[in-house]
């Protein structure tokens, strides 16, 4: 029995529901003329389900959320290699109506081949921004964002509609947002990929955020940290109980110090479990809960709990709230080793944003262990990366004696990165840690410049870390200001 085109199927109201009793599911409102044409196209008589519209939209999801991807992904994966973006774009008909049943293969390989291209490019994020005259699709590479194509504006509906359907999202409903996840495997890698829509003025825009498998593997070293900061950071993992908190913006990489965290932990002697929002990579050895807000699930009510199941390590997604945090708090007192992440912009800031939070300070003094924050700066391109002797604005910056000369390193731009000068991030760390000094000042309500002086008299903040991969030749100088310019205005960098 023949499937149906997808193209068909959404125009005409009528799909081809296979399976033991295969059946055509007829959509209220349609043209029951339509299923002589679909009869003729399955390639027989079947019986017909009527649905509504919503219910029809759903079962349209469901039947061919994978179909097509799939197998446009395996006639790609056998001709060697994904076609090129313009190619793959030339083949979209230019005056055909969208919606025929022959302009729905080009659709599909030309997602593939977004997809492929942002998996190629490591890309973090796909953006399919819709406008007046055209859809622009970029992508987020090492933390910048940079368009890689822009489509024609009829391109929107049946490109967004595609991408929603294969996340199993609503088709019908564009007036919310919606978020949804899928799991392709490209070339052999597997890629988590999450989506989500929002409605805009000229349509709904779509941001794919994809999650590389791998970076569920990685190991402490793995991360890029200086000596000292790691040895700081595996000493407090390694004790029984307390809190480890990892700060940083949206995109400085916390989940994936976390998950390196947990990897170190994870021998099989502990019972390590997490609440997440969402789960984003599957690691196996250990207990993850997803939050679900519609039902209740919160942070505070999985980590409350996940504390009946005789844990060892806990992992929280993030500390949101005054409960989360309490309960958090109360699990290391109670001989738990709690993980987890707080927005802010530097390490003893928050200390402060748990006291915003309603925490007691005797209660953080006793409880927190230490807290790292971290940053991703793009690093220089080897290949094309070039040396130059810094100026006085610059030696001034980089706090060196007067006379004294310093080589740093800027972008070039070559076909091995694209033009960009950049290959790749790596992390940049301040790592406090809470000894008897700064738990004393933590307890007397210090103020949050006297913290930072006592955790870092002997330590690196974010800003000395990345000038030192600045003068490595790692990044450029004017990277590590994009990255970390608050914390140079507070070392006097600047």
């Amino acid at each position: 029995m023949k499937p149906l085109a997808y193209a068909f199927a959404r125009e005409h109201g009528i799909a081809l529901q296979t399976g033991d009793a295969p059946t055509f599911l007829f959509r209220e409102g349609s043209d029951p003329l339509r299923l002589i044409e679909a009869r003729r196209a399955a390639g027989g008589p079947l019986a017909v389900k009527t649905l509504d519209a919503r219910g029809f939209d759903q079962a349209l999801s469901d039947i061919y959320a994978f179909d097509g991807l799939a197998q446009s992904a395996a006639e790609d994966e056998d001709d060697g290699e994904f076609a090129s973006l313009t190619e793959l774009i030339n083949e979209i008909p230019k005056t055909e109506d969208l919606l025929d049943s022959a302009s729905d293969a080009p659709i599909i390989r030309l997602i593939n081949g977004l997809i492929a291209e942002a998996v190629r490019s490591s890309a973090s994020d796909v953006h399919v921004e819709p406008f007046e005259e055209r859809v622009s699709v970029r992508l987020r590479v090492d933390g910048v964002l940079r368009e890689t194509v822009s489509l024609s504006a009829k391109l929107a509906p049946p490109l967004i509609s595609r991408i929603k359907v294969m996340a199993r999202l609503d088709i019908a409903e564009k007036r919310v947002p919606q978020d949804g996840r899928l799991t392709l495997t490209l070339g052999g890698k597997a890629v988590d990929v999450r989506v989500s829509t929002l409605p805009s003025r000229y349509g709904e825009r779509v941001v794919l955020r994809l999650l590389d498998k791998e970076s569920a593997r990685f190991s402490m070293e793995d991360l890029g940290m200086a000596a000292d900061q790691l040895a700081d950071l595996e000493r407090v993992l390694a004790q029984p109980n307390g809190i480890v908190l990892v700060t940083g913006p949206t995109g400085a990489g916390k989940t994936t110090t976390l998950y390196a965290g947990l990897n170190l932990l994870n021998d099989q002697s502990r019972n390590i479990l997490t609440v997440e929002d969402p789960v984003e990579y599957a690691v196996e050895g250990i207990g993850q809960t997803q939050v679900n807000s519609k039902v209740g699930m919160t942070f505070a009510a999985g980590l409350r709990a996940i504390l009946r199941q005789d844990p060892d390590v806990v992992m929280v997604g993030e500390i949101r709230d005054h409960e989360t945090a309490e309960i958090a708090v109360q699990a290391s007192l109670t001989g738990h080793l709690v993980l987890s992440t707080v927005h802010t912009n530097s390490a003893v800031a928050a200390i402060t944003r748990l006291r915003d939070m309603g925490v007691e300070s005797y209660l953080l003094a006793s409880t927190v262990s230490a807290v790292l924050a971290q940053r991703l700066v793009r690093r220089l391109c080897p290949s094309c990366k070039a040396p130059y002797e810094a100026d006085e604005a610059e030696r001034r910056m980089l706090d060196l004696p007067a006379g004294e000369s310093a080589t740093l390193h800027r972008p070039v731009g070559c076909p091995a990165c694209g033009g960009t000068g950049f290959a790749g991030r790596r992390g940049v760390y301040e790592v406090a840690v809470v000894d008897d000094r700064l738990r004393t000042l933590i307890h007397d309500d210090a103020r949050e410049s006297d913290m930072a002086a006592a955790a870092f008299e002997d330590r690196d903040t974010l800003w000395r870390s990345g000038v030192k991969l600045a003068l490595a030749g790692e990044t450029s100088l004017a990277e590590v200001m994009r990255v970390c310019r608050e914390d140079a205005e507070r070392d006097g960098g600047v």
